[in-house]
């Protein structure tokens, strides 16, 4: 558990550059954390970006993330890394595992990994289309997993992250997704599949990982957008025929097994597990 802290959570909502939608509903993720936070009666503030951790970081018990372009650059990951080495919980959310990307000479652009993939855990490859599929609970043990049932189903982008210290990480959920099928030039340029487990099947969904007397938790879910901030192209058949994109997608944010784990994290980062 960590030390008793005031028991205040600072979330990041954000997209790059700032203000900008960066392809996802930000209004509506920050909203729904915000909702749950009152709804369990914690004290919140609230940032765009990593820009002023320093400023909101003492005195945090939780650090909630749900970005897409925001990133900790390598001072504010050093801090965050502190933080965490003296008992505080980072749960991040989807876009967290981004970052940076550069262009490269085919004109793609491809993930640039940072101290800021060191400190989460997770770096992002890519992902496919959007699509559905079945989440499953492999550890059923850990605070964040509490009232989870063993399988879910989601409308999500199915992430590729790399685990940065799988050693030293808790798998909390995975799913069957098999190898990438993107059409070409879809998504971002990358090497090598090192985000595919073993069994060439297996990908990760959730993870958490203990730094000093703290802990991060991160899941790849949370996709949300509206018909102003929607950048999908297209969609996997298995979410409609045609490949047409919901002018609206919230499917994940709807389910009652994503509110239980947001309600799960919120608790385990005020250390009431």
């Amino acid at each position: 558990m960590p030390p008793a802290l005031s028991g205040r959570t600072h979330l990041i909502v954000g997209g790059y550059p700032p203000g900008a939608f960066a392809g996802h509903d930000m209004d509506f993720a920050r909203l729904r954390v915000l909702e749950l936070l009152e709804e369990a009666g914690a004290a919140a503030t609230v940032s765009g970006d990593f820009t002023d951790v320093d400023k909101w970081l003492p005195g945090t018990s939780l650090l909630i993330t749900y970005v897409a372009g925001p990133f900790a650059n390598d001072e504010q990951a050093s801090m965050i890394r502190h933080w965490l080495e003296e008992g505080g919980r980072w749960l991040g959310l989807h876009g967290t595992s981004g970052g940076k990307a550069a262009r490269t000479e085919s004109g793609r652009r491809r993930m640039v990994k940072s101290s800021h993939h060191e400190t989460l855990g997770a770096f992002f490859l890519s992902h496919p289309p959007v699509r559905k599929f079945q989440v499953d609970v492999v550890e059923d043990e850990h605070p964040l997993m509490r009232g989870m049932p063993e399988a879910f189903e989601v409308i999500d982008e199915p992430y590729m992250i790399e685990v940065q210290q799988p050693a030293n990480s808790r798998l909390l959920m995975t799913a069957a997704l098999g190898p990438d099928t993107s059409e070409p030039g879809f998504g971002f340029e990358y090497d090598e599949d090192t985000s595919l487990q073993a069994d060439g099947v297996t990908r990760v969904i959730g993870y958490t990982k203990p730094v000093g007397r703290g802990e991060v938790a991160y899941t790849t879910l949370g996709h949300c957008h509206s018909p102003v901030s929607n950048s999908q192209r297209y969609v996997d058949k298995s979410v409609d025929p045609e490949g047409r994109t919901p002018l609206t997608l919230r499917q994940t944010w709807e389910t009652e097994a994503f509110r239980q784990l947001l309600r799960n994290g919120i608790e385990w980062g005020r250390g009431a597990d």
